[in-house]
């Protein structure tokens, strides 16, 4: 036996030509091999077939009227839907050059009139095994990528419940009370949904861009996990020594997620969480720190984190209600805060938590 019955069984093979009696010869071979065949009169047939039926070897006569063998081809290898399916040419003809040509049109094999069987059997078998082997491939390679994603992104997972971790240990350093950070998170992601719809953000605030920012406010104080709690725990009379000590959480907890930010994180997690952590406490005037940045050199996500925590912290620690929480922010618009930014939380305050 010349080929490879699992490789032949049920396969569809479409044989293509304009000569009843050239189809009718190789019909017999291909269902001979335990294939199934499909016939086609003219290119424009064979072409709608191999849409319709997607067959795992096309056998096509060059000289058609219409549509020949080359233009089919030609048109077989731009649709995304068959340029995988091999095409073998078949003709009376075994010119050096139809046969150069219809290999760089992307043809696989050449086979000449007229059929010798086991010629047409054995071109067709190794063709046949091939696309299975190449399929094969494809699906080992398909399996593999899904299991390589789900590995990054158990390790993503792995990786963020280590920062919420740490997050913790540097709010509980901080004195938050329990439960602000979640605040924090809830409220960033109600802003930045109300942000969306606003025509000055929409541009900037994606669906994933909200579910991001939502898993990545609660990082903004990482940095305190190195500073000491009874600096961080002390309201007031700070030296310079101790406030640049304080003030150097930002550059510690960005420098903590950049040494983790070795390729694209999934939903761009740690490149604005970094962010986050970095300019959250810049100001609008450019009187903040680290660096002094004003306005819109600001990073969105730093912004919306720095009034929701300030918020979050007059109506949590301090047990200001909603509206003296944003009477007491008010002096800070356009300070401290984008004027924008608050005008919008003062609209939609009522679905703060």
């Amino acid at each position: 036996m010349i080929y490879n019955k699992k490789d032949a069984a049920a396969a569809k093979i479409l044989i293509v030509d304009d000569v009843e009696i050239n189809r009718m010869v190789l019909e017999e071979i291909i269902r001979n091999m335990g294939c199934e065949p499909l016939l086609a009169e003219g290119g424009q047939q064979a072409l709608d077939l191999a849409l319709e039926c997607l067959p795992k070897l096309i056998l096509s006569d060059i000289s058609m009227p219409g549509m020949d063998g080359f233009e089919l081809c030609k048109s077989l290898k731009s649709n995304v839907k068959t340029k995988e399916i091999p095409v073998i040419f078949i003709s009376a003809f075994d010119e050096a050059e139809d046969i150069v040509k219809g290999l760089k049109l992307g043809g696989e094999d050449y086979i000449t009139k007229p059929f010798i069987t086991e010629v047409v059997q054995a071109r067709v078998a190794v063709h046949l095994h091939l696309y299975a082997v190449k399929h094969e491939l494809m699906e080992t390679n398909r399996k593999l990528q899904i299991s390589v994603d789900a590995q990054l992104r158990q390790m993503e997972e792995e990786k963020k419940n280590i920062l919420y971790a740490l997050a913790n240990i540097a709010a509980k350093n901080s004195g938050f009370e329990q439960g602000h950070m979640q605040r924090l998170r809830r409220n960033c992601r109600i802003l930045a949904q109300a942000m969306q719809l606003s025509p000055k953000f929409e541009d900037q605030i994606s669906d994933a861009y909200i579910d991001t920012i939502e898993v990545s406010a609660c990082l903004c104080d990482i940095g305190n996990i190195g500073i000491p709690k009874e600096l961080l725990r002390r309201e007031s009379d700070f030296t310079q020594e101790e406030t640049e000590i304080l003030h150097s959480h930002t550059d510690l907890g960005a420098q903590l997620l950049s040494d983790l930010y070795v390729n694209r994180d999934y939903n761009d997690f740690l490149r604005i969480s970094i962010d986050i952590s970095h300019y959250h406490h810049e100001n609008w005037d450019g009187t903040g720190y680290p660096e002094g940045r004003k306005g819109e050199q600001i990073p969105v996500a730093a912004q919306i984190v720095s009034i929701m925590e300030a918020y979050c912290i007059l109506t949590g620690e301090k047990k200001y209600s909603r509206e003296d929480a944003l009477k007491m922010m008010e002096k800070d618009a356009g300070t401290k805060f984008n004027p924008d930014i608050y005008q919008l939380c003062c609209r939609i305050s009522r679905q703060f938590c």
